[in-house]
């Protein structure tokens, strides 16, 4: 029995670090497409696009869910699916990819916020910490002692990021664990790429670039790979993995995996971009990464409602 769990949370820390890798590799396999000329909403719109033909298998098994639970799969397919990769992919149109990444990631800390300011409940001193070092984290980032050196755009896109995502928690909150959470992502995605399909109209798209070649990591390769992998890897892959993984481990051990995707992003930016944080920056992210991490396990080791909205969080995360 106990070698079974032994190889039942080694495979989930296995999932968990591939949905972490797989999460941080959108940015970098996305900002080639949009520098050579494709609108962040049409990159957007490929992703989500390509990932519910992937998963639409996933949702024609679990059909019956439009039934019981329509709202949920149009807020989350609004909010987390297109909100969020619209949001962070026109950030990395003005901003690096970590640093969109990072502010993004402050999602966990805007729920501990509503959670205190709007629902009046205490939360725990740990996670105030948490706030406050991420906060500091931010300053640091954008580096505010030189007047904001980032583009404030950029910059408020991000947040837009940070916004959707928390908004996912707290719908996760909502649904607890009545819904299957692979249903959920993958009703996600068509609702997501239905509402992109509106605003990003992809018959406007310049299909004979995405013919083409664009350089990725130096390279000079075809765009298609771009977008194969921003489909395929860092959207169906991503959340099936993520969800194999939570299942297998805790809640609060795949969420502290998780934030590989930020160090992933990062590191992959710089190899491939040629993006490098400045010293007060690359101090910003730690700080940023440690207080969000704080501020999260402190709540998901509280037992109380905000806890539960960690936990549900945590069973299909949204990632960039």
């Amino acid at each position: 029995m106990g070698e079974t769990a032994t190889r039942h949370r080694a495979s989930g820390l296995g999932f968990a670090l591939a949905s972490a890798l797989a999460f941080g590799g959108s940015g970098p396999f996305a900002r080639p497409l949009i520098d050579a000329g494709v609108d962040p909403l049409q990159v957007t719109w490929l992703r989500v696009a390509g990932a519910a033909l992937l998963l639409l298998p996933l949702a024609v098994r679990h059909r019956r869910v439009l039934r019981t639970h329509p709202w949920l799969l149009l807020a989350y397919g609004a909010f987390p699916m297109a909100g969020v990769q619209a949001f962070y992919f026109a950030a990395i149109s003005r901003i690096p990819v970590g640093v969109a990444l990072l502010i993004e990631f402050l999602g966990p800390i805007l729920v501990l916020a509503w959670i205190r300011l709007v629902r009046r409940q205490r939360i725990p001193r740990a996670a105030a910490v948490g706030v406050a070092l991420a906060l500091a984290g931010l300053a640091c980032l954008v580096e505010v002692w030189a007047g904001v050196r980032l583009d404030p755009i950029g910059l408020a896109l991000a947040l837009g990021a940070a916004v959707c995502q928390a908004g996912y928690f707290l719908l996760s909150d909502a649904a607890g664990d009545e819904v299957d959470p692979l249903a959920v992502i993958s009703y996600g995605a068509l609702v997501a790429a239905a509402i992109i399909t509106v605003i990003a109209r992809p018959w406007t798209l310049p299909w004979p670039l995405l013919a083409g070649e664009v350089e990725l990591a130096g390279v000079s390769t075809s765009a298609l790979v771009s977008v194969g992998w921003l489909a395929l890897v860092s959207t169906a892959v991503a959340y099936v993995t993520g969800v194999a993984g939570v299942r297998r481990l805790s809640p609060g051990v795949a969420g502290a995996v998780a934030y590989l995707e930020v160090v992933t992003g990062i590191v992959l930016a710089w190899l491939m971009l040629g993006e490098a944080l400045t010293p007060a920056q690359t101090a910003g992210a730690v700080i940023v990464v440690a207080g969000a991490f704080i501020g999260q396990s402190a709540v998901g080791g509280s037992g109380d409602a905000p806890a539960r909205a960690d936990t549900a969080a945590d069973r299909a995360r949204t990632g960039a």
